[in-house]
């Protein structure tokens, strides 16, 4: 009799631990688009980057204002995007030079995709 019940529960153990368990399907939600470049220069212009700490749309706080840098910009063809990454010189205020160098720390973290959307925020207020 003892041999008949171990060899159900052997049974019922073997087929049991033999079965896959079923888990509910996972939904992976893939956003479709790429954020906006001018939405997410505004984000990281205010956020991340705290920009904003020093810089206004139209009006002077302590570097120069969005408008006036990316009229600068445009008009000699030069690549913000370098100037954020420390590779080129200021054009704009070289004066506030000093200040805006303690920025390169964060801005230098950034990915060439970040500065490109801070760059299209700044040339969106032209």
């Amino acid at each position: 009799m003892k041999n008949i019940i171990l060899s159900f529960i052997s049974g019922f153990l073997i087929v049991g631990c033999g079965q896959e368990k079923q888990h509910p399907k996972e939904e992976v939600i893939v956003e479709s688009e790429a954020k906006d470049p001018v939405a997410l220069g505004k984000e990281l212009f205010e956020g991340t980057g705290n920009c904003f700490a020093c810089h206004n749309p139209n009006q002077k706080i302590v570097g120069p204002t969005i408008i006036e840098i990316a009229t600068i910009y445009k008009a000699n063809k030069a690549d913000m995007v370098a100037f954020l990454k420390g590779e080129s010189e200021p054009i704009v205020d070289p004066s506030q030079y000093d200040v805006m160098k303690t920025n390169f720390a964060i801005t230098k973290q950034m990915s060439d995709e970040e500065l490109k959307a801070i760059e299209a925020y700044m040339y969106s207020f032209e």
